[in-house]
């Protein structure tokens, strides 16, 4: 069923100028890069592009997807009213990291992720003084579930509480994350850049291509932006 996901969205090409140097016309690009999202390995991507007529290496498909997360944009601005934040273990080579996230519990955007090396109060205080400079948090409230994310609020002078049910989206979303790693591989090969290229052009595709049945089958990126 993944695999059929990017058939129910446009095939028309990303307006990202990231494909200047390609012989293959940007719609089969773009198309294979939300393949890769959503759940086929690149040599399975790959294989499906032959279906289309057009043969390109695994090794290529790899280079489309981080070309898309060197031009894709921030996640759209947001005043958010309830975020949800948290972190799950991630294993990149050898080492095992922590990957931080928060969502927009209404609009269900991801407003932005983040790994580090460390887990605890003080990672998360860098991480949610982060999501502050990118994002008007004035009115947020954020659900968390940990008493040291209460601290880490409280020195980025945020507010929140302890949430343990509204907050759920965010454990779906590292729900989603977590079987999409799987999919293809159960631990990022090389340094943390790569992983972090390839959250980036996940998050493009979650926020901006990707359907959501709980908001109509708009995107979260068009939800922020048809308010």
């Amino acid at each position: 069923m993944q695999a059929q996901e990017p058939l129910t969205v446009t095939l028309e090409p990303d307006s990202l100028e990231c494909w200047a140097e390609e012989s293959t016309a940007s719609a089969p690009r773009a198309l294979a890069v939300r393949f890769h999202a959503s759940g086929l390995s690149l040599r399975e991507t790959a294989a499906a592009l032959e279906t289309f007529g057009v043969t390109r290496s695994h090794q290529a498909v790899f280079q489309w997807v981080h070309r898309v997360a060197e031009e894709a944009p921030d996640p759209p601005t947001e005043t958010p009213s309830r975020v949800a934040v948290d972190e799950t273990a991630v294993t990149i080579g050898t080492e095992q990291h922590w990957l931080y996230a928060a969502i927009d519990v209404e609009t269900k955007l991801l407003l932005d992720v983040w790994i580090s090396p460390r887990r605890g109060a003080n990672p998360a205080a860098e991480f949610l003084c982060q999501l502050a400079e990118k994002h008007d948090l004035s009115e947020a409230t954020f659900l968390v579930d940990g008493m040291g994310y209460l601290t880490a609020l409280a020195r980025c002078n945020l507010c929140g509480h302890l949430d343990y049910v509204d907050r759920n989206l965010i454990e779906k979303w590292f729900q989603t994350l977590a079987m999409r790693i799987d999919r293809f591989h159960q631990t990022w090969i090389g340094r943390r850049a790569i992983a972090g290229r390839w959250l980036t052009a996940f998050v493009h595709y979650y926020n901006r291509q990707r359907p959501n049945q709980a908001l109509n089958n708009r995107t979260p990126a068009e939800e922020v932006m048809g308010r």
